[in-house]
């Protein structure tokens, strides 16, 4: 319900839907992490948090996913196809070559956008991003 609400997607091929899926785990992760944060900051409710949402690669999970959401953010103002390569990556767990046939674009392309992409958050983050 995420992906596309009560209404119908209208998807455009494969590519659109991915494209909602990624946005939609994006979102979602970031809404966790912000109930998570209001949780600590409220010391009456110490319930413990759903975890149900499938946790990302156990490499990428220290990432702070705020962080990484205004990183990606302030990416796609200035470039915004490396960010939907970040995107897809990160959120779908597609391959490159799966970013580059739903982008439409070169596989040469997708992992220049990806080395570009991850250098560019890396320096607003000062964290490593995994290499794939």
């Amino acid at each position: 319900m995420h992906v596309v609400g009560d209404e119908d997607p209208g998807w455009d091929g494969r590519g659109h839907f991915f494209a909602a899926a990624a946005r939609a785990m994006r979102n979602i992760l970031v809404d966790q992490a912000r109930r998570r944060g209001a949780k600590k900051r409220d010391a009456a409710l110490r319930e413990p948090l759903n975890d149900d949402i499938p946790q990302l690669d156990p490499e990428l999970s220290n990432t702070d996913v705020l962080a990484l959401n205004e990183a990606l953010a302030a990416l796609e103002e200035h470039h915004e196809r490396p960010a939907k390569v970040v995107e897809l990556r990160f959120f779908s767990g597609l391959a490159i070559a799966e970013i580059a046939e739903i982008l439409t674009i070169s596989v040469p392309t997708v992992e220049r956008d990806w080395r570009f992409a991850r250098a560019w958050l890396q320096e607003r983050l000062g964290a490593e991003l995994p290499d794939d």
